[in-house]
């Protein structure tokens, strides 16, 4: 008999998507992982705040997108990491220039979402002008039309959301190295699930069973990303 964990995730496509059937890149990576190791996996869609609480209290069993910080590693047991969010600037395929380091954008007007967090070095940054936006897609519109200089966002999202809203920009932009920076994602269970250990290990089991056998691959190709080696 398979055992089902009731994972609790923010929708945040393409890695939690409750409008696509298989609930994402991130959910198709942890069920695949999981099923090897006899689990189903259930997904609610509810607030950050409220799947964040929920699983530190045991309520649900899984947060399927989580970064790791010092705080949250007092209470959340952390998994491998499965996938990697890389923040990177944006620009215009036919703009020549060349990022290296917050210094570098001095002077310039760059697209932000509200709301969003960029890490500190870029919230302190005084060199160059932030400009508020509701989303990405808008801020890759005022960048193909020359009223700003650059937009920031994580590259699988920002990826995932031209395609669906205009494919033709993605030929027109141009994905900055090196990143602004980088973040391991991961699955955790709180502590207080008497079960959190087994989860987790049967979680980093499947993973590299799943990464050995290439269906880690062929689900990460689906959603036009490189694999995470």
């Amino acid at each position: 008999l398979e055992k089902v964990l009731v994972a609790a995730a923010d929708p945040w496509p393409p890695f939690a998507d409750e409008n696509n059937p298989s609930d994402g890149l991130s959910l198709e990576i942890i069920r695949a992982a999981f099923q090897t190791q006899g689990y189903e996996i259930s997904i609610l869609y509810v607030p950050w705040a409220r799947a964040i609480n929920g699983v530190k209290a045991g309520v649900y069993d899984i947060l399927p997108t989580a970064w790791k910080n010092k705080d949250r590693m007092e209470f959340l047991h952390f998994s491998a990491p499965y996938l990697q969010n890389s923040i990177k600037f944006i620009k215009r395929a036919e703009d020549d220039f060349v990022y290296n380091g917050i210094e570098s954008l001095a002077g310039k007007t760059i697209g932000v979402i509200r709301g969003y967090a960029y890490g500190q070095e870029f919230s302190k940054a005084t060199n160059f002008k932030k400009e508020d936006a509701n989303d990405l897609f808008t801020n890759i519109q005022k960048l193909l039309s020359d009223r700003i200089d650059l937009t920031v966002e994580d590259e699988i999202v920002a990826f995932s959301i031209i395609k669906e809203e205009n494919p033709d920009f993605l030929s027109e932009i141009t994905f900055l190295s090196p990143p602004l920076t980088i973040e391991n994602l991961y699955v955790s269970v709180g502590f207080a699930h008497p079960e959190h250990e087994e989860i987790i290990n049967a979680f980093n089991k499947g993973l590299a069973i799943i990464k050995e056998n290439g269906v880690y691959k062929q689900i990460i190709r689906k959603y036009g990303v490189d694999p995470v080696e």
